[in-house]
């Protein structure tokens, strides 16, 4: 027998609204993120470890 999961609007939205956070900077990092026009400056480069994923996901970077 199932029981029903019965989740308050108030949190509901707030599960969406993290979530949709968690999502962009996913996108951000692994399909916008060139390095050198990084947001984070030119010490941080999140573009190297993601460069494989990139391509697999078919996101040009050179």
């Amino acid at each position: 027998m199932s029981t029903q999961v019965v989740l308050p609007l108030s949190k509901a939205a707030f599960w969406l609204a993290g979530t949709a956070i968690l999502a962009l900077l996913v996108y951000y990092f692994i399909g916008v993120d060139q390095g050198a026009t990084s947001i984070f400056g030119n010490d941080v480069h999140i573009h190297e470890f993601v460069h494989d994923a990139r391509h697999f996901l078919g996101f040009p970077c050179h």
